[in-house]
């Protein structure tokens, strides 16, 4: 059975400023609690990450995961899963909307799990996968964006 959701939200920092956060990939367990362990395999021609290995770790399920990045600017980025040892499917995008006060987010994802759960555990790991995606990442990119800015700003 596969689970998807859909999560909206504004964070006080450019388009671009988001981007290079999520590019980030070996900062991803600094924000990410699920992530264990993050690494860039391989990347694009523009240095972005491009096949990316991860650990993940939620409600007891321990997953090996290799995803694939693609990048769309600073407009979106899109990842699918390569291989995992306990997924049959994730498919994920954020999608960015510059805004007066920052930028707004659309984060979607779709998981489905190899092993059999129930329904109200596979929506728990959906749910904190969208709570991490949404809060924690608006989190990470506040702290980044403090520590970054000018002295004259």
């Amino acid at each position: 059975m596969a689970v998807k959701g859909t999560r909206e939200f504004d964070i006080k920092a450019t388009p671009a400023a988001i981007i290079d956060a999520l590019a980030d990939i070996e900062d991803l367990p600094s924000w990410s609690s699920p992530h264990k362990s993050a690494s860039v395999l391989t990347r694009h021609a523009d240095g972005l990450p491009d096949l990316v290995r991860a650990q993940v770790s939620v409600v007891g399920v321990t997953d090996n995961q290799k995803t694939r990045y693609q990048w769309d600017g600073d407009r979106a980025m899109h990842w699918s899963l390569v291989e995992s040892s306990q997924q049959a499917k994730q498919v994920g995008s954020y999608r960015l909307t510059p805004t007066a006060s920052g930028t707004h987010v659309v984060f979607d994802l779709e998981l489905a799990l190899k092993i059999p759960l129930p329904g109200f555990l596979q929506r728990r790991i959906l749910a904190i996968a969208m709570d991490t995606a949404s809060r924690d990442l608006a989190k990470f990119i506040q702290r980044r964006v403090a520590t970054h800015r000018s002295p004259t700003q």
